[in-house]
């Protein structure tokens, strides 16, 4: 055997052994443990402050919670999207696509009768809406995106509604075999729950994951956060008006006619009778006129026993 042959051999040994495993394409573009954690803080910050917003747009109390996070290809989306689902699409202003929100047309009824000034009841069941119930509805999802924009915090984006549409054009908006991610939530409004959720195309997702990893670093900054003063604290920090004077005296109408600049009003007051201190118009305690320096200033005596001051 030859040296090379010997060479070769030994080569042999020291190559390392190959892991082969199918490839799984359903799996590109997985969100990772990270993005899905970011997405899923973001939107359970939107779900707080839509439920604030939308209690005082509908006046009544109401619970909105996110409850899932997933990616699908959108054929798969279209499919299970139930019928009569509230649909509108909304244009984006620096990429191609656009963001769909979906509305459970269960949802949609309890709304428009609160807006119309009714109890927020559920409809007879699923129907059609009028012409004034969808301009109702288009106000409503408006308002749900522009709260969603405010916690994006997208430079230079803006989403643009368009007109109500059915499931089946959706490929109009997104290619069907484009993985999309729907974000769920569920909401509460006078006993009817029911669920809307958000739909991003994977352009939109990637612009709004860069913008939370460019949001992170600020949030490990040194800024301390101290803990909000109680109702007590901040009552003692207001300020209010105080005075000190002379309670109860009548002067005749005509000495006050008689008034002249440089005159001498006369109030018929013993100096000894101590006037009273008096904290938003109320007497709180005795108080005597003094001078403290070049100052006006009252010397404060006896505690007044008929204020219904509390101590603080």
């Amino acid at each position: 055997m030859t040296d090379k042959t010997q060479q070769t051999k030994a080569g042999n040994g020291n190559t390392k052994q190959r892991h082969v495993v199918n490839c799984n394409f359903r799996s590109a573009g997985r969100l990772s443990n990270e993005n899905a954690r970011s997405l899923t803080t973001i939107h359970e910050n939107f779900a707080r402050h839509l439920a604030s917003t939308l209690d005082a747009y509908l006046g009544t109390g109401l619970e909105v919670k996110m409850t899932a996070l997933e990616q699908l290809p959108l054929k798969e989306h279209v499919a299970a999207i139930p019928p009569l689902t509230y649909i509108i699409p909304f244009s984006l202003s620096t990429i191609p696509g656009a963001t769909i929100v979906e509305c459970d047309i269960n949802l949609v009824f309890p709304i428009v009768d609160l807006l119309l000034g009714g109890l927020g009841t559920p409809g007879g069941g699923p129907r059609e809406l009028s012409v004034i119930e969808e301009e109702i509805m288009q106000d409503v999802i408006s308002l749900i995106v522009r709260q969603a924009e405010s916690v994006w915090k997208l430079p230079d984006m803006r989403l643009s509604a368009n007109r109500r549409v059915k499931s089946s054009v959706l490929h109009q908006y997104c290619p069907p075999n484009e993985k999309v991610t729907c974000i769920r939530f569920e909401v509460d409004i006078s006993g009817t729950v029911g669920t809307f959720q958000l739909v991003f195309p994977t352009a939109f997702l990637n612009v709004l994951i860069q913008q939370v990893k460019l949001d992170q670093p600020q949030k490990k900054t040194t800024v301390r956060f101290f803990p909000r003063p109680s109702i007590r604290e901040r009552i003692l920090d207001c300020d209010i008006e105080v005075s000190a004077e002379l309670q109860g005296l009548r002067v005749a109408v005509r000495d006050l006619l008689a008034l002249l600049p440089g005159s001498v009003l006369k109030l018929r007051a013993p100096v000894r009778t101590p006037g009273m201190l008096t904290a938003g118009g109320q007497g709180v305690f005795e108080a005597t006129p003094v001078r403290n320096g070049t100052q006006k200033a009252a010397q404060l005596g006896r505690r007044l026993s008929t204020t219904n001051w509390e101590k603080v």
